[in-house]
């Protein structure tokens, strides 16, 4: 087998790509006997009013969709299309129309919380992960619109799933688990391609380097581990017995566009950037409160080209969102929020000098990284902010809180007004 060739193939933008044959299959998932959705499977339309609570809070959102009952732990958007899919404590996931809030799919089938929801990198398929061990997935039925989506599989393996990542050019599906497992599976086969046991604690992030040949995770035993998707062994182990890369238990993770540098934080406050190519950490970040966790990190491409080591943003539970010059490494600017920043959010160019940081302060905040400058506030929830998603090429951000209701926004202020 021509392994090196197979990685560069892994990654590669051509059409028909053969991202696994049946030899590097390692288990098949049985039919479980779901069949497509009813109509009659569909919630009720969920637009209304926000819960009653704080009356005074100002809400500046387009939308509601309040068709959860309970938090809202998941949401994203759909690549191209006026969608979201949301997921939450009620054990249900949605796909609901982002302009008028209609319900298009209940998404069923878990027995626990849904913990993660996401569109695939195409749009055509939907993954939902639960606290209950389970991954579901839908696809899209016809290519006339978006209205119609169908049960595909279940697939199963992890314990407790805590997040979910699509390839960046395949229909191929990444889950960290409760267990210190990583699962890799192709769809809509939905054979297993591999699993990664090499963490000795909860899988808390991954992600799929941007060029979609190697995998980065990370987890709450202070790892990091750097893996080719076809080995389950790992390229380079990072861990708290090396002196540089102690962060306590590992909380958040991002990879730069190049796929050569991640950025991780921990629990202890501190932020590490790691080189992919040399497997060592090349520098610290020291700009977060000790012992106030770092939730969310994202890079930033100040340049428009990709190419340059760039600017990275850390968000933590002391309200700070943190941005980093990583050629010089020193902090750029410090952004404010009242309560603990949940997550950070890049906007895709020509604007990617706008990030978005979501808070447990009840709001969403729209930044110039540039400068520092705050360009809007986000405001409508009645409780804390636990997830958020870019829609429509970064025009709207959706949001979903600890209060059940998502909420529609632009992310900037309207040029009319």
């Amino acid at each position: 087998m021509n392994t090196a060739q197979e990685i560069v193939e892994y990654g590669s933008d051509e059409e028909g790509d053969a991202f696994i044959d049946s030899g590097d299959v390692l288990a098949e998932v049985p039919d479980d006997g779901d069949h497509p959705m009813d109509e009659d499977d569909e919630a009720e339309d969920g637009v209304g009013d926000l819960p009653s609570g704080d009356s005074d809070v100002k809400d500046n959102s387009l939308q509601h969709f309040t068709t959860h009952n309970g938090s809202v732990f998941a949401i994203s958007c759909h690549p191209t299309e006026p969608l979201a899919v949301s997921g939450g404590e009620d054990d249900l996931g949605y796909i609901w129309d982002i302009t008028d809030g209609e319900v298009i799919v209940k998404l069923t089938g878990h027995t626990d919380s849904v913990s993660s929801a996401s569109f695939s990198s195409d749009g055509q398929m939907v993954a939902t992960g639960g606290m209950d061990g389970k991954v579901r997935i839908w696809r899209r039925v016809g290519t006339a619109d978006f209205r119609n989506w169908e049960f595909l599989t279940e697939l199963q393996g992890p314990d407790e799933v805590i997040w979910l990542r699509w390839h960046p050019r395949g229909t191929i599906l990444l889950a960290g688990s409760n267990d210190s497992t990583v699962w890799l599976w192709q769809l809509p086969s939905g054979n297993t391609m591999q699993v990664f046991a090499g963490h000795s604690g909860p899988v808390q992030c991954g992600e799929f380097t941007p060029d979609g040949k190697r995998i980065v995770t990370a987890s709450e035993d202070g790892t990091l581990m750097y893996w080719d998707p076809r080995s389950p062994t790992p390229l380079f182990k990072l861990s708290p017995q090396d002196a540089r890369f102690d962060l306590e238990n590992i909380t958040s993770l991002a990879i730069n566009a190049s796929s050569t540098l991640a950025v991780v934080g921990g629990t202890s406050g501190s932020v590490r950037v790691v080189s992919l190519s040399k497997g060592e950490v090349v520098g610290a970040l020291g700009g977060h409160a000790e012992g106030e966790s770092v939730e969310a990190v994202q890079f930033v491409d100040l340049t428009g080209t990709g190419s340059s080591p760039g600017v990275v943003v850390t968000g933590g539970t002391d309200g700070k969102a943190c941005v980093w010059d990583l050629t010089t490494m020193r902090l750029r600017a410090t952004l404010e929020h009242q309560d603990a920043v949940t997550s950070l959010l890049t906007h895709p160019a020509p604007k990617s000098h706008l990030i978005v940081s979501a808070s447990a302060d009840n709001t969403l905040r729209t930044w110039d990284a540039r400068t520092g400058a705050l360009v809007k506030e986000h405001t409508g929830h009645h409780g804390p902010i636990l997830s958020a998603s870019l829609g429509l090429q970064g025009s709207v951000v959706v949001s979903g809180g600890d209060d059940s209701a998502c909420l529609v926004f632009t992310t900037e202020v309207d040029e009319s007004g």
